[in-house]
């Protein structure tokens, strides 16, 4: 299968480089073809600018974003890696979302009824964060962040979602403890 890995985090060193790297190995392992896109080693472009707006409306798309959207299009599995940074994406994975899935591409209307272009894509996605998943039950975060990524996102724009994986207290982690977080990802990429 073609497996696209799309990466948001500024950190070589960080956990969510190493959770990319056991994506990348396992996917690769099995056979898979894989492409990852690190948006900040590709310095992505996040703001969406009037000019942006505008094309979109028209049917056209800047060359960065279209080189992006030739890689969707070329996957049938897409892996979403980024950490929860005030309750949502990074910036960076915002922006890509604002540019690359643009209206006629990831979403359309007809007749007054929103319509997911990207049907027939699987997505998995996984995060990181600081607070321990009880805090986020407690505050009802998990409930808010699986709606507004899972259901205002990649089910908005037609993925047929694998798996969310949250991975707590990732500030605090230890070796131990991350290596269980691997073989959870390893699990759900078989």
């Amino acid at each position: 299968m073609n497996h696209l890995v799309i990466y948001a985090h500024p950190n070589p060193a960080s956990i969510n480089h190493t959770l990319k790297e056991t994506v990348v190995a396992a996917l690769t392992q099995a056979g898979h073809s894989v492409v990852v896109r690190d948006l900040n080693t590709l310095n992505f472009n996040p703001v969406l600018s009037l000019q942006d707006l505008e094309g979109q409306r028209a049917g056209t798309v800047a060359p960065d974003v279209a080189a992006e959207q030739q890689h969707i299009q070329w996957a049938g599995c897409i892996t979403f890696i980024y950490p929860i940074w005030w309750t949502g994406l990074p910036a960076i994975l915002k922006g890509y979302i604002d540019r690359v899935f643009s209206y006629g591409f990831a979403y359309k209307y007809d007749k007054g009824v929103q319509m997911g272009l990207l049907k027939g894509k699987k997505a998995i996605i996984i995060n990181t964060h600081g607070k321990s998943q009880q805090e986020y039950e407690a505050l009802g975060m998990d409930k808010a962040l699986s709606l507004t990524s899972d259901t205002g996102i990649y089910t908005y724009c037609g993925f047929d979602i694998i798996s969310h994986l949250f991975f707590d207290g990732a500030d605090r982690a230890t070796p131990e403890k991350i290596a269980k977080w691997q073989q959870q990802i390893i699990q759900v990429l078989k």
